[in-house]
């Protein structure tokens, strides 16, 4: 097996996977996520790729999340794995977000580039630091707002609801955070 082949991912089949186990059809989960079911099956197929905002959607739909389908996507047993700049994350090229850690870890973190709205609500499970690579991002979490800047982190403890936007085009943030173990 080549590397390349090593490292594509599988999200059509993490989430047909995940649809399957909660015994939903294909128009049982479009009525969830308000996608049609030709593009859900275009993703389970591996012939589409879905946005980030299409992925959650998804992960709502199925009662999961986006980190944990992108996660069942790939494989994540190797003790050490390179993620290189230019690898297949799954998502279309717009997404505005690639994983940096793959397959079912304790340690997730995503790189989000560009602009991001505040329109949804987080939760986790596990804790959360929030990095400002560049740009700027302000964070609504415990009733207060945050801005930060670059360099700046924002550490947000388990079950801390909250939600982020970008403040500039440019804003690159990274999202690292703990799982209680790798979910298989």
């Amino acid at each position: 097996m080549s590397d390349a082949e090593e490292t594509e991912p599988r999200l059509g089949a993490a989430v047909r996977r995940r649809r399957r186990s909660l015994e939903l059809t294909l128009a049982e989960v479009a009525g969830r996520t308000g996608l049609s079911v030709p593009f859900l099956s275009q993703i389970e197929n591996d012939r589409a790729r879905p946005s980030m905002r299409s992925l959650q959607r998804i992960a709502d739909g199925l009662e999961t999340t986006a980190v944990e389908l992108l996660a069942a996507a790939e494989a994540g047993d190797r003790q050490v794995d390179l993620v290189r700049a230019a690898d297949d994350s799954g998502l279309s090229p717009d997404a505005g977000v690639r994983p940096l850690v793959r397959g079912a870890r304790r340690l997730h973190a995503l790189e989000f580039i560009g602009e991001h709205r505040a329109d949804r609500e987080f939760l986790h499970e596990g804790d959360e630091l929030l990095y400002v690579a560049d740009g700027a991002a302000e964070v609504e979490a415990e009733g207060r707002t945050h801005r930060l800047e670059r360099g700046d982190t924002l550490y947000l403890a388990a079950g801390t609801r909250h939600r982020w936007r970008s403040l500039a085009p440019d804003t690159r943030l990274l999202v690292v955070a703990a799982s209680d173990g790798p979910r298989r």
